[in-house]
């Protein structure tokens, strides 16, 4: 068996490759829609058709069909072998290059991987039924009582955790899980004399990632009992480090302008009820860059909303730091009053919090540069000045720093001409924008797949699919049922594009992935289930067809039962046709 890379690692280093960003260094790319666009590097043309996905990590040329994950781009483009191109993106990343290792347990793994999520989503199906239970009413009351309508409950798919010793552990162990896989996925806790529930009477908040799999679980107890809020422990599945909770609806709220950051389950819950969009939280964790990464695939601007005490003012401080780092821009948004942001939506509703004015990164550190000071005398205002040097040249646009400038020389009597040598930089140069290009879309060239599978299969890899709504069994080519089952399982399609074992598979898969259609939140279920339906047009078609060739065959005893059950398959058959017609 050749050796591979751990697997972990590999994990970690597809989480952070930014594919625009590493694609953006040796192509122009201008974003259009929800991809990037530009001239393709591997053939000539002149009309871009070269197109970047970053939220599946996919590159594809709608030209030459060349398509693949972050690592194959850096294969092609510095022709290296897959070793040497995943060795030179950690390179680039600053990334330790672990030894190659030989890995007999890796399908152990990935199956383990696969049982685990797959006794989260039932843990989770089970949660929310018991929500509805007469003798759960307290907890469904709780919900009602932070004011989240039924609507809100469902989207999310809150739950509750009966008052029990073991009722989950019992049910999924009913349901064929082991002890050591509930054990392994945080859901039950095992002592040497007994196990019991991880959770128990206690408001559930499923955390679910970006491509839909539950990976752990968010507790709020009931009454005085403590801790207050209890979270899933890292798991082979979960890392709190690397996610956020609701990322699963980031994915579904396309082209935001910014995220809001808060630190509690209810502050997303109550935010996006009231209709604000983009709302996060992190999981019981201080920001991680980790976590910084993730949201920067979704919106260019990040809005820090903590809680106003020393400790949020403190952890404000080191997200903004973690956003300079990834290069991001990020402001600090203040709820008046000392208010949460659940409590501020719901007394005051959505028209208050758009009047609200978030505050730039510099802006709001400025602030608490001289909130120690005494600023009316000079050694006071000489050390906001030294404060605010250091502040002030990390600001990157000319304009926002002039303005800050001007405002410090007014607070400390000093001139610009100081301040900025005491900040020791050049004043920049406004930036020169790159010309604008209009990408070319394409036609999908047919092959042998119907139109039907191939936009199944970009509603899986979109993350979009309503749940339990496409199996595999709904596809009839074999490689688009394959594709079907590991995005069904859990994998990424730039992880399914790691795995190709050829050239040509490879671009067969791109070329499902890149399907140019128009899925949203809106319409991917409609679409799906027209999909489905003339799918199972067809099949029933082709059954009908050869049944009725194979009548004349057929004694009179067994054609007169194949008849009837012809007949059962047209009327099936007129009813579909109905729903697609």
């Amino acid at each position: 068996m050749p050796g591979r890379f751990p697997a972990a690692w590999l994990d970690e280093l597809y989480a952070r490759a930014d594919i625009v960003q590493i694609v953006s260094a040796y192509v122009p790319l201008k974003k259009n829609g929800s991809r990037y666009w530009g001239l393709c590097p591997f053939h000539h043309e002149k009309t871009p058709s070269f197109s970047v996905n970053a939220e599946q990590n996919l590159y594809y040329c709608f030209g030459c069909k060349a398509g693949g994950n972050v690592v194959q781009f850096v294969q092609e483009m510095e022709r290296l072998t897959y070793p040497e191109a995943v060795e030179y993106l950690a390179r680039q990343m600053h990334i330790p290059v672990p030894a190659l290792q030989e890995d007999p347990d890796y399908e152990r793994r990935r199956t383990q991987r696969e049982r685990l999520l797959a006794a989260n989503r039932a843990a989770a199906k089970w949660y929310h039924a018991q929500l509805w239970l007469p003798e759960n009413q307290r907890l469904l009351d709780y919900l009602h009582g932070r004011g989240l309508d039924d609507g809100t409950i469902r989207k999310f798919g809150l739950g509750a955790a009966p008052d029990s010793w073991d009722a989950l552990t019992t049910e999924l162990e009913n349901q064929g899980y082991t002890q050591e896989e509930l054990r392994l996925a945080g859901l039950t806790v095992v002592k040497p004399e007994s196990r019991f529930d991880m959770f128990r009477n206690r408001a559930i908040f499923p955390i679910i990632d970006a491509q839909g799999q539950v990976l752990g679980f968010g507790g709020r107890a009931m009454g005085d009992a403590q801790p207050k809020y209890l979270n899933t422990s890292d798991t082979p599945v979960f890392n709190k480090r690397k996610g956020v909770y609701a990322a699963n609806l980031l994915k579904k709220q396309r082209n935001l302008k910014r995220i809001i950051l808060v630190e509690g389950y209810m502050d997303v819950v109550a935010l996006i009820q009231h209709g604000v969009n983009g709302v996060v939280a992190t999981l019981g964790t201080a920001l991680t860059n980790e976590q910084a990464r993730l949201l920067k695939r979704y919106a260019p601007e990040i809005w820090v909303s903590y809680d106003g005490d020393s400790a949020g003012q403190h952890a404000i401080v080191r997200a903004l730091e973690i956003f300079e780092q990834e290069d991001i821009r990020a402001r600090v948004l203040f709820f008046p009053d000392n208010l949460d942001p659940d409590e501020f939506i719901r007394q005051r509703g959505l028209d208050a919090f758009q009047q609200l004015r978030p505050l730039r990164a510099a802006e709001y550190l400025l602030q608490r540069a001289k909130e120690d000071l005494d600023l009316s005398d000079d050694e006071g205002r000489m050390e906001y000045a030294r404060r605010s040097a250091q502040i002030l040249r990390k600001v990157k646009e000319p304009i926002e720093l002039d303005h800050y400038l001007k405002n410090l020389t007014v607070d400390t009597g000093i001139s610009r001409e100081i301040l900025v040598q005491q900040m020791g930089i050049t004043m920049p140069e406004p930036a020169q924008q790159r010309p604008s290009l209009r990408p070319v879309r394409r036609n999908q060239a047919e092959n042998a797949h119907s139109m039907e599978e191939k936009t199944l299969i970009s509603i899986l890899a979109s993350g979009l699919a309503p749940e339990n709504a496409i199996r595999a069994e709904d596809f009839d080519t074999p490689l688009i049922r394959q594709l079907a089952e590991k995005l069904l399982g859990g994998i990424s399609p730039a992880a399914i594009l790691s795995q190709c074992e050829n050239d040509q598979d490879r671009q067969e898969i791109s070329d499902l992935f890149a399907l140019d259609i128009q899925i949203n939140a809106e319409n991917a279920a409609s679409m799906a289930e027209q999909c489905l339906n003339t799918v199972r047009v067809h099949r029933l078609q082709k059954q009908i067809d050869e049944m009725s060739a194979n009548l004349n065959n057929l004694d009179a005893e067994n054609k007169k039962e194949e008849l009837q059950q012809l007949m059962a398959l047209t009327t099936e058959l007129n009813r579909i046709k109905r729903l697609v017609h």
